[in-house]
């Protein structure tokens, strides 16, 4: 579309209003973090170990990312509508196993499940490229992805004080509850702003080739991927460092856990208002650094022997405050430089961020051993977040020489 769309709320005739994208992808966000501050006491509550119990984060970000490699063409050859809805309604479904789950084997395999609800959280971007221009898309997605980062400032603290009055299980109904409000207001609200290729699926599949022979896709994707990557090695291993190295209760720890939120909301608002003005390249590229700094003074604030529980969590705002200016620019480059495959760009683009998540997850989860402190942790966040920094200053070059304003 060249035009932004007139937008009805509640009219499923017209293209979805803003409050119901972000509520979509805010949904999948909480999904993801809500209940890691009940993780020692599901460990007790299942009589297993901390390293399996920790895989429900770990095999969560991989199901979500195999997902996004289907969702992207799903989506482009059936529309955005019926996709986002089939997978809101795999998430409820799932959510009631996770809850009546009589053994952790069967809780795993209803986590792995509850990663349907990805398709809220990559196509709610992928409708903004269909709403808007290029140059808008980076503007309205920081918007929208506020949403994700007001989420995870709350979800785990309101999962702790809901695991210390009600139990872990609490988090999980109300992710059911949270749940079928959205899909009512989906199935109200969210009118098809992408019309059938016409194409079959696997016709779909074969264009990933033309989005992989691009640099420019790539050097986005890596970015964003690179640059998030930071902060899902933290979700792996924060709790851990929150509740053996620190010894917080999980109150406590939900509290702390939600600093980088704080960041990534600023960050998400300074995306909002200054990419279309600076160009969504400067915008990644500071994301890096600030993130990347913020990680250097944590290290070296511990390396002076000053480290605490506040410190920790204190520098990691930094991390989200990169990652709320680098993840809307990097996937509105993303789904720019192939605009006809935006479906397919979000998907594969947010597979690669997901799967590569999800790997530096679980290595947290098993470098993080009592004795060891946050160092594994903190190495691995700021070499994936500098790495971030290599990406984009490719991508920078690569237009410079393409001739690219």
């Amino acid at each position: 579309m060249s035009e932004k769309p007139v937008v009805r709320f509640l009219d499923p005739s017209t293209p979805p209003h803003i409050f119901t994208l972000i509520l979509l992808a805010g949904v999948a966000a909480l999904a993801m973090n809500i209940f890691l501050p009940s993780l020692p006491g599901m460990t007790a509550f299942f009589d297993t170990e901390y390293r399996l119990m920790q895989l429900s984060v770990a095999i969560y970000l991989g199901v979500n990312a195999m997902l996004q490699l289907v969702i992207g063409p799903m989506s482009d050859q059936m529309g955005r509508r019926p996709v986002i809805l089939g997978g809101l309604v795999i998430f409820l479904v799932a959510t009631l196993g996770c809850i009546f789950a009589p053994n952790v084997t069967i809780f795993l395999i209803c986590r792995m499940a509850q990663a349907a609800v990805v398709v809220a959280m990559v196509l709610s971007r992928a409708v903004v490229r269909d709403m808007v221009p290029a140059d808008q898309s980076a503007s309205m997605i920081g918007y929208v992805t506020m949403g994700v980062a007001v989420v995870p400032m709350l979800g785990p603290l309101v999962g702790g004080v809901l695991d210390e009055f009600w139990g872990w299980k609490a988090s999980f109904w109300l992710l059911f509850v949270i749940g079928a409000g959205t899909l009512w207001l989906a199935w109200r609200d969210l009118g098809e702003t992408k019309m059938r290729s016409g194409q079959t699926l696997l016709r779909q599949f074969q264009d990933y080739p033309e989005l992989a022979a691009s640099p420019r896709f790539w050097g986005y994707a890596m970015a964003a991927a690179l640059s998030s990557g930071a902060f899902f090695a933290y979700l792996g291993g924060a709790p851990f460092v929150g509740s053996e190295v620190f010894g917080l209760e999980p109150s406590t720890l939900g509290f702390f856990f939600g600093a980088p939120a704080v960041g990534y909301l600023v960050g998400n608002g300074l995306s909002g208002k200054f990419s279309a003005r600076f160009g969504i390249n400067r915008m990644i590229l500071w994301g890096c650094l600030f993130l990347t700094f913020g990680l250097v003074m944590s290290m070296l604030v511990f390396a002076m022997g000053h480290g605490s529980a506040l410190s920790f969590f204190g520098f990691m705002t930094f991390v989200g405050l990169g990652n709320g200016m680098t993840i809307p620019n990097a996937t509105a480059g993303t789904l720019s430089v192939r605009p006809h495959l935006a479906g397919t760009a979000s998907g594969l683009g947010g597979a690669i961020m997901i799967g590569g998540g999800a790997g530096l997850s679980a290595l947290a989860g098993v470098l993080l051993q009592p004795g060891t402190g946050p160092w594994p942790l903190l190495w691995i966040m700021l070499i994936t977040g500098a790495l971030g920094v290599v990406a984009i200053l490719y991508v920078i070059q690569r237009e410079k020489r393409l001739g690219l304003p």
